[in-house]
């Protein structure tokens, strides 16, 4: 279990820092952190499900400004980790893995208060030209985003593993099947707050359609996918080209004997 233990730390501690120092490269997602820990713990299909069912309820959090977003990676590791732990299903990584982002949400922002220090530091060695002090000021805020999240996962899978089965095995069958249903519908909201980032008047008729192909059309969304690339395709080949050059008929002034030397 300690093998397993410090898999999941290092997939935990790994994920954190996507988007601080491998480029925005998804791997935080728990579409891929589910898949991950699903691997090393022995339960891929069962990784992959939960993994999917918990992107559904994030897909539409962004930390924006100084606003700091649930910590998706330690809730998404740990929800994954300790439903396969237990045997059960998706309601049981819904139900820890949203306390436990909010709850790792605080840490988040306690290291942030902290690489401050750092940030202030550089400045001063940056003036002194001081470029150890300057790395080591880059490279201690990497380490405790790191640690920030690889600590705590590490520490709830060896030592919290047999106790959460247990408090998971105890929690009642009505409470069960009420987060479920809760399940079933935090996907939407994660749907409307991806929606309420992109939707736009020319954007909106296309998400309708897409819509109504599912809803009516019985439509998967493999198949929704390809026919948007096709329209996709046939805006830009034939529509777009022959707004331009109408575009660029109306823009131009010369008259008859004016030449255009540019």
């Amino acid at each position: 279990m300690a093998s397993q233990a410090l898999m999941i730390g290092l997939i935990a501690g790994i994920g954190i820092l996507d988007g601080r120092i491998f480029g925005q490269l998804m791997f935080e997602r728990p579409l891929v952190t589910g898949l991950l820990v699903g691997l090393v713990l022995g339960d891929l299909p069962k990784g992959i499900i939960i993994g999917a069912q918990l992107e559904l309820i994030w897909m539409g959090i962004a930390g924006i400004g100084a606003a700091t977003p649930p910590d998706v990676v330690t809730g998404g590791v740990l929800g994954t980790a300790f439903a396969i732990i237990s045997g059960q299903g998706v309601e049981v990584a819904l139900a820890l893995a949203v306390p436990i982002a909010v709850l790792a949400q605080s840490l988040g922002v306690l290291v942030r208060i902290a690489n401050t220090y750092f940030s202030h530091k550089a400045d001063k060695y940056a003036r002194e030209v001081n470029y150890k002090g300057l790395a080591v000021c880059m490279w201690m805020p990497v380490l405790l985003f790191f640690l920030s999240t690889f600590l705590p996962t590490f520490l709830a899978i060896l030592l919290g593993a047999d106790k959460v089965s247990g408090l998971i095995n105890a929690i009642p069958n009505v409470v069960l099947e009420g987060l479920q249903i809760a399940g079933n519908i935090l996907p939407a909201i994660g749907f409307a707050l991806l929606i309420d980032m992109l939707y736009s008047r020319k954007m909106a008729p296309f998400f309708f359609i897409g819509f109504l192909a599912a809803a009516y059309g019985g439509l998967d969304i493999t198949a929704i996918a390809l026919f948007a690339a096709c329209i996709a395709l046939i805006i830009h080949f034939y529509i777009e080209p022959k707004k331009e050059v109408k575009e660029d008929a109306s823009e131009s002034n010369l008259t008859e004997g004016e030449i255009d030397f540019d």
